[in-house]
């Protein structure tokens, strides 16, 4: 039997630094935005990462174990974190519709640490987002690209971002009917 290394991290399995999905959640948000090699395994995707070229790259067996409820609501975890660590937040409607919005009590204080021109966590929402959308979580994916290129492009974060972050963003995911 094949075993998939993103799907044993996301059922209490360790990385290659020998972490777990759950102790790298409860992290401080100063850890998370120090450590580097931690966010290709929390959010993995198709693409080797530049900063951690061992990282496991999202397979036709990790999106087939994705499927499962469990591990999906372990993925939204880890997005409802590092969310909070971008003061943003999550909300799902009674219609199951999904939106990522500004925390109003936390955007400004966290904003201070990461919305400036070519900080590394503008490649860090990338990576999320397309990590949501390789592994089935298309709605979070399109809620949070929405909110960087509405809410905190033409918002919060206007000239705050050049013009090559939010053209990553703008192509994060692929286009609906194609």
């Amino acid at each position: 039997m094949v075993t998939d290394p993103i799907v044993s991290f996301y059922s209490g399995g360790v990385d290659d630094r020998g972490r777990t999905l759950q102790s790298i959640l409860e992290w401080s948000d100063d850890r998370l935005e120090s450590v580097h090699d931690y966010i290709q395994w929390v959010f993995p995707t198709t693409t080797p990462s530049g900063i951690n070229p061992w990282a496991p790259l999202v397979t036709d067996v990790t999106i087939a174990a994705f499927k499962s409820s469990p591990l999906r609501d372990r993925l939204r975890a880890a997005l409802d974190r590092m969310l909070t660590f971008y003061g943003l937040a999550r909300a799902t409607d009674a219609t199951g519709l999904v939106a990522i919005a500004i925390d109003r009590n936390r955007f400004e204080r966290r904003a201070a640490n990461w919305l400036t021109p070519g900080n590394h966590n503008h490649l860090r929402l990338t990576r999320i987002m397309q990590s949501m959308w390789a592994l089935g979580l298309e709605s979070e994916a399109a809620a949070l690209q929405r909110c960087l290129l509405n809410d905190i492009d033409k918002g919060a974060g206007a000239k705050r971002i050049t013009r090559e972050t939010v053209a990553y963003w703008r192509t994060a995911l692929p286009r609906e009917g194609g």
